[in-house]
């Protein structure tokens, strides 16, 4: 039966995890940039706490996709860690610390959605940024705490010689002994249940409350509407094909008490999630909606601009041509 191992090690696999880490490079970095600098500006000025809570995430985004080049140059060498050691647990750390990250602001979110519309008036008096910053820091503490399993299985029992052959076939955070699955394999199913299950729910229950008292509403506007409904969507299918393919193979390996071979793949599924927040970025606020729409209308003049310089120089051979001929043709008539 093939290991996980193997099929790291199979023929193309590398290539695939490095076509996905570069796409959502390519796509997530510059996305959660015009992201991060408009949040940032919004929460000097006049923040709210919607504006904190996306924030956090467009920064925990961020710095995702700073240990991304890391994870490329690991698909590079057909998935071996052949960087300095400590590199591999301090990647690990954050890669896995900013998945879970996203999963608790999305579900934050969420519940800021449904609040403002079930309780307009109580909310809108008590809501206050600062109630969103201490869960911010709430969430980064829990996410970094259970994460920090990352550590203690990169360095337990390092004298052991199991462990001494599992460090020499230079995988990063793959291949365990039986004394780390003791303490490893738990902890993934805690993972599952309080890191993925509880946000989940809770996010589900908020957005299908949220889309049907909009519904209900008669003074929202059809485009208001469509919005809202957008914005849910796209956060449950974030969680549904971002987060919950890599969270069931915690189930599965703590049933099997090994990680099946798909699991490779399902945390291929969790990197694009660094990709697709921006959508949710967009549908949420009006301020970086407003300034993707500046970033557009620019890129789309200067591109008119481009074309009108090229049809210019074109428009100039042209007649300049033309002209050439008619001298040419002048002088024929003439020597005739």
């Amino acid at each position: 039966m093939e290991t996980e191992e193997d099929i790291l090690s199979s023929y193309g696999h590398g290539s695939l995890v490095l076509s996905v880490y570069i796409i959502t490079f390519l796509i997530g970095f510059p996305a959660n940039v015009v992201a991060c600098y408009t949040f940032s500006k919004k929460v000097k000025q006049k923040p709210t706490p919607i504006d904190v809570l996306l924030l956090n995430l467009s920064i925990s985004d961020l710095i995702f996709l700073f240990c991304l080049p890391l994870k490329m140059q690991e698909a590079i060498d057909n998935m071996k860690w052949n960087m300095p050691d400590f590199l591999c647990s301090l990647t690990s750390f954050v890669f896995y610390t900013t998945i879970y990250n996203s999963t608790f602001f999305l579900t934050a979110i969420s519940v800021e959605r449904y609040l403002g519309v079930a309780f307009p008036i109580q909310y809108k008096l008590r809501r206050r940024p600062l109630y969103a910053m201490v869960a911010s820091i709430l969430f980064w503490l829990i996410s970094m705490a259970h994460i920090s399993i990352v550590f203690i299985m990169h360095y337990f029992d390092n004298a052991n010689t199991t462990q001494k052959v599992l460090l020499e076939s230079k995988r990063c955070y793959l291949t365990f002994s039986e004394e780390q699955k003791q303490v490893l394999m738990p902890v993934r199913l805690e993972l599952f249940l309080v890191l993925f299950c509880v946000p989940f729910i809770i996010c589900c229950f908020c957005y299908f409350n949220f889309v049907q008292i909009l519904c209900q509403l008669p003074n929202i506007s059809k485009k208001k509407r469509l919005r809202a409904i957008g914005l849910s969507l796209g956060t449950l299918l974030v969680f549904i094909v971002c987060f919950a393919p890599y969270n069931v193979s915690h189930v599965v390996g703590y049933y099997n008490w090994s990680s099946p071979t798909w699991r490779v793949y399902a945390l291929l599924s969790s990197t694009i999630n660094a990709s697709l927040d921006p959508i949710i970025f967009y549908f949420s606020s009006s301020a970086l909606r407003a300034m993707f729409q500046r970033i557009l209308k620019g890129l789309l003049d200067r591109m008119q601009g481009l074309c009108g310089g090229c049809k210019a120089v074109s428009c100039s051979v042209t007649t300049c041509s033309r002209s050439q001929r008619e001298t040419t043709q002048s002088s024929n008539d003439s020597s005739l």
